[in-house]
């Protein structure tokens, strides 16, 4: 992503994509075997249990032998970018070389496909190493509109599943995100503006609005991904397309009155009836 060789300055391109210098610089090392391992099982108790934070995790670590320590649990859980989920003053730390967008959503009744749409980043596991999955999702209807897998934690492949959903389903009145680095990017927000989408972003006490997309991550894990077990980025990306497939035509949801996704959404959408 960083061009040393482009006009504008390594420092500036850094600012940008709201990382550290430092980055542009650094060679990655491999990830230890044992860390893999319990990134795996810190990634299984957080979906079970989203609401630990590290030191009751590294107590369930413990549980099963897990010879490790609160302080390591926590440098995995912040390389996965998984946090406990519950009320607390700031969910994520926006990049203070970002601007910051207003929370939209306070007592808003969404009642409609293409009203709002949301997105997060979850962790997946792989044999020799991790990858990170992002999902645009349509919150009414719960409909999951474009992914993206990525070994790392680029802001290039968040914007590429954004302009899928947008070429595919149009715009949504609104996209709420965290306020994390990547969603605060000006290349992240600057598609959303382009388009005349606006703009929302968590503030102080709205844990809850990642409980929807959590949810999907809950059903992902548990249906697919720990069942597979990939063996490659490729058999990453096939198995979660076939399930994500599913999750929208097949799956029903209790919320829906076991309608699935794509019924709900495509139900929802306020569509002009020619006279």
């Amino acid at each position: 992503m960083i061009d040393k060789k482009a006009d504008l300055s390594v420092k500036s391109q850094c600012r940008v994509l709201g990382i550290p210098r430092s980055t542009a610089y650094h060679k990655p090392k491999p990830c230890p075997d044992e860390d893999l391992r319990l990134m795996k099982e810190i990634d299984a108790i957080h979906i079970k249990l989203p609401y630990y934070g590290s030191r009751r995790i590294a107590y369930e670590l413990s549980q099963k032998e897990y010879q490790v320590g609160r302080g390591h649990v926590s440098k995995l859980m912040k390389r996965m970018g998984i946090s406990a989920i519950y009320c607390k003053p700031n969910l994520s730390k926006p990049c203070p070389a970002h601007k910051k967008y207003p929370y939209l959503l306070r007592d808003l009744e969404i009642n409609r496909s293409n009203q709002v749409w949301a997105t997060d980043i979850t962790y997946i596991p792989m044999p020799k190493g991790f990858a990170y999955l992002i999902v645009v999702m349509d919150w009414y209807s719960r409909k999951a509109l474009s992914w993206r897998l990525s070994n790392t934690m680029d802001v290039s492949f968040c914007i590429d599943a954004l302009e899928e959903a947008i070429m595919k389903f149009g715009t949504p009145e609104i996209f709420n995100t965290d306020q994390g680095a990547r969603f605060t990017s000006n290349e992240f927000t600057g598609v959303l503006e382009k388009t005349g989408i606006k703009i929302s972003m968590d503030g102080r006490g709205r844990w809850i609005d990642n409980v929807f997309i959590e949810r999907l991550w809950r059903s992902l894990k548990y249906e697919e991904v720990y069942l597979k077990a990939y063996g490659s980025m490729s058999e990453a990306r096939h198995g979660i397309g076939d399930y994500l497939r599913f999750y929208n035509t097949k799956r029903p949801h209790q919320s829906f009155k076991n309608n699935t996704p794509d019924k709900t959404y495509f139900e929802g959408l306020e569509i002009p009836i020619a006279a």
